[in-house]
């Protein structure tokens, strides 16, 4: 018996929850928003209105959402975990009816007090239905074809209707987080060798399509490969966010220009300086210091999230732990490698900085799964 159990076995059971929490990566969880907190003070011009405030209400809620996530049984999320898909699944058809146009896309619903995107939700019952899914499923039979048909099906509808939006972003990500639990799942690497193969021959045709009748992207999606490839040849238009972005990168040296300095985001030459492209704020104010510690922090956190999928018996409690560490992962390093000109604008925000609702909700509930793994695990 630990020192912790020999000291809790008299305490009430909802009490002891909260003793077996992983503190140290609650903690984290707050550094990282705390980093977002400064950075929407600063390109407020030194203000809490109209971006920081708000941002630190959404993360108290968020983080007493997380709380109520964990005191639940992990057995009665994997329970839910199918209906918790088709809830999300049910909730991007009704955006193709009932939701809100914003930015040249209708991906949200709108509630009133918040700007609902479904497509955010489903990142996370993705995680919990494949994990369910290859819990259920003898290990023996993962990597069988017939096998195979159902998480690619599961995988496939979202995406679908997430293309059609269009958020080609979160359809990647999507995609490649349900790859993920099919290959933490023992899914045989041969598998993903031929969709790897696949996806060389689906890029190629994709690029041919361009300008024909049966082009396969949008005119605007087209551009933001162009200004991958070479930002300066539109510098002024399409290419102005990632050059003005690279900018700020470089310009902030090792030590960066100061807290509330950055002449890229107080100028405004920044695009979006509040959501998708405030990393490039951070690293203009506190260079690569500060760019190098927040990456270090979502490292740590990935780093907790494996030690207690590891230390855990229960398959669907390791896979969704794996899964959440996976998503935080494409989330963080598809907006960084965005954002420094390393891959295409998608318009993916930087979990728990940039400013927004939908996104740090959901990410904050998917670590209450990961907190209610931990705390349910056998002892």
């Amino acid at each position: 018996m630990s020192y912790l159990e020999y000291n809790t076995k008299f305490v009430p059971t909802g009490l002891r929850k909260v003793l077996y929490l992983n503190w140290p990566l609650v903690l984290l969880l707050i550094a990282v928003a705390s980093f977002g907190f400064l950075m929407l003070y600063s390109v407020a011009g030194g203000s809490s209105t109209p971006w920081m405030a708000p941002q630190m209400k959404r993360f108290g809620v968020s983080l007493v959402v997380m709380f109520a996530v964990a005191m639940v049984p992990i057995w009665f999320w994997r329970n839910m975990a199918v209906l918790t898909y088709g809830f999300c699944l049910a909730l991007l058809i009704g955006v193709e009816f009932f939701g809100s146009v914003g930015m040249g896309a209708q991906r949200w619903i709108d509630l009133g007090f918040i700007q609902l995107q479904p497509s955010e939700m489903m990142k996370i019952a993705l995680v919990m239905v494949l994990a369910a899914y290859y819990d259920w499923l003898p290990v023996d039979r993962v990597s069988r074809p017939q096998w195979l048909v159902a998480p690619l099906v599961l995988i496939g509808l979202p995406t679908m209707l997430v293309l059609i939006q269009p958020d080609l972003g979160t359809a990647i990500m999507l995609s490649l987080g349900g790859g993920i639990i099919m290959f933490l799942a023992g899914v045989h690497w041969a598998y993903f060798g031929t969709v790897i193969l696949g996806g060389v021959g689906l890029v190629a045709t994709v690029l041919e399509s361009r300008g024909t009748t049966w082009q396969l992207l949008h005119d605007y999606q087209f551009r933001r490969i162009d200004t991958f490839l070479d930002p300066s040849s539109d510098p002024l238009g399409a290419g102005y966010h990632i050059t003005q972005a690279k900018i700020a990168l470089g310009s902030g040296g090792w030590t960066g220009k100061g807290f509330m300095q950055g002449t890229q985001s107080r100028l405004n030459f920044l695009p979006e300086k509040q959501t998708d492209f405030i990393f490039t704020t951070l690293a203009e104010e506190f260079g690569f210091v500060g760019a190098a510690t927040l990456l270090a922090l979502y490292t740590l956190i990935i780093a907790f999230c494996i030690v207690s999928a590891l230390q855990n018996k229960d398959r669907f409690a390791s896979l969704v732990t794996l899964g959440v560490a996976a998503t935080l992962f494409l989330f963080f390093a598809v907006n960084m490698s965005m954002v420094m000109g390393l891959a295409p604008v998608v318009g993916v925000p930087l979990p728990l900085v940039s400013y927004g609702g939908s996104a740090m909700l959901v990410l904050m509930g998917a670590f209450g799964l990961v907190q209610s793994a931990h705390v349910h695990r056998q002892r």
